[in-house]
């Protein structure tokens, strides 16, 4: 089969790289506005490069669409349309009407969309859902997210990023309902600038707090900064009446324990690639067997809308100063 590969930055490469190691995919192909910058991704894995020009004309069984947020909305009208089953890098547009817009398109075509979240592929993330869903955990108290970038954003990043909220804790957000299966009934959220004054000039923040509470009663705790001086640090706690576990915590976590010598923060993770590359690699697997027809969608576009409402609702709670409940943050303005 062959697969485009839209966008050949960061995530773009990451993806080449996979699909190109993917016994089931004969062709890859990378197409950028910047032919120069898809060029060299292609030469450097081995796959082909797509004039831009070229992408309505080209026969291609699936897409992968990993372009800056801003421009998903024009992308994915012209993938979509092609009826062949599409992977698009969280989020599919910044806003729940652009969203809603691009699901009802997906649905219209028959294209199935699968999101790019991938900490639902990370191994130790997995582990714990497992465990909730098997029953190893008991009855599930509450759950504690850690959500620590390694190095503060540039002026550029934080001006288009959407927000840390949108941007960042979307991710976790979306761990809780996949997690819990059940959705967020309200968000309490604070933020603040601590360290880093460029994410005031942009009314951002660099520290966050969520207490969150979904629909089945599980009480969470997310906790997110956009610097850490040790390394970027991502972590699951969950508690249960059976079993209390975490996962994200190794020899390379970035943290020293006061206490003792726990053998932490060694080679710690300075980046979310790092931190996650096992995970992108399943994830890319995964959407292969989804446009093979051989797997399901393990992301469809519902997370991204629910998630990104979620964290609307966490900007409409910082602003209001108290709790929001998720479901009344609606399309109209967002």
């Amino acid at each position: 089969m062959r697969i485009v590969v839209v966008g050949a930055g960061r995530m773009g490469a990451i993806r080449v790289e996979d699909l190109v190691a993917d016994p089931r995919v004969d062709e890859v192909l990378v197409t950028n506005r910047t032919e120069a910058r898809a060029a060299a991704v292609a030469a450097r894995f081995g796959a082909g490069h797509l004039p831009w020009s070229e992408i309505d004309g080209t026969p291609a069984e699936a897409f992968v669409v990993a372009l800056a947020t801003d421009a998903h909305a024009g992308l994915l009208a012209r993938v979509l349309s092609r009826r062949s089953p599409v992977l698009c890098e969280k989020p599919i547009a910044p806003t729940l009407a652009d969203t809603e817009s691009a699901m009802a398109m997906a649905q219209g075509y028959g294209s199935a969309l699968q999101i790019g979240f991938q900490r639902r592929f990370d191994p130790g993330i997995r582990a714990v859902r497992d465990l909730i869903d098997d029953g190893g955990l008991g009855v599930v108290y509450s759950l504690r997210l850690i959500s620590h970038d390694h190095a503060p954003s540039g002026r550029e990043f934080i001006a288009g990023s959407g927000g840390i909220f949108r941007d960042l804790h979307v991710h976790d957000l979306d761990l809780v309902r996949w997690l819990t299966g059940s959705d967020i009934e309200t968000v309490f959220a604070t933020k603040a600038v601590r360290a880093h004054p460029e994410y005031a000039e942009f009314d951002d923040a660099d520290v966050t707090v969520i207490h969150a509470v979904t629909q089945s009663g599980v009480q969470v705790s997310i906790h997110g900064a956009r610097h850490d001086a040790l390394g970027l640090d991502v972590r699951v706690e969950a508690f249960g009446s059976r079993d209390s576990v975490t996962t994200g915590l190794n020899h390379r976590s970035p943290i020293r324990s006061v206490d003792a010598d726990l053998g932490l923060n060694a080679d710690p993770y300075l980046g979310f690639v790092d931190r996650f590359r096992e995970a992108f690699r399943a994830e890319t697997a995964a959407f292969v067997s989804l446009a093979t027809g051989t797997g399901p969608n393990p992301c469809p576009p519902e997370a991204a809308l629910e998630s990104l409402r979620a964290a609307i609702a966490c900007e409409v709670s910082v602003a209001a100063g108290g709790p929001v409940r998720v479901a009344d943050v609606r399309a109209e303005g967002r």
